[in-house]
């Protein structure tokens, strides 16, 4: 499959308008702990970034205190 530039185009904007919709933040994380997320998230090929959003986003969804908006849907 050959990929031309608006097909780079229209990926580069649907990343940019997801990737604008999520927030930035610096976390302070314990050496060990990194390292631990950073095999996991390789062991289920996922970025650590991916990998955290998924722990926390199950963890809330376990606590009851995650509820998704209907723009997220």
């Amino acid at each position: 499959m050959r990929i031309d530039g608006d097909m780079l185009n229209s990926k580069n904007l649907l990343s940019s308008e997801i990737m604008a919709k999520k927030k930035v933040f610096a976390l302070r994380i314990a050496p060990e702990i990194m390292e631990s997320i950073e095999k996991w998230a390789a062991d289920e090929f996922r970025s650590v970034n991916g990998q955290l959003e998924c722990i926390i986003s199950k963890a809330l969804k376990e606590a009851g205190r995650y509820k998704k908006s209907k723009e997220n849907s």
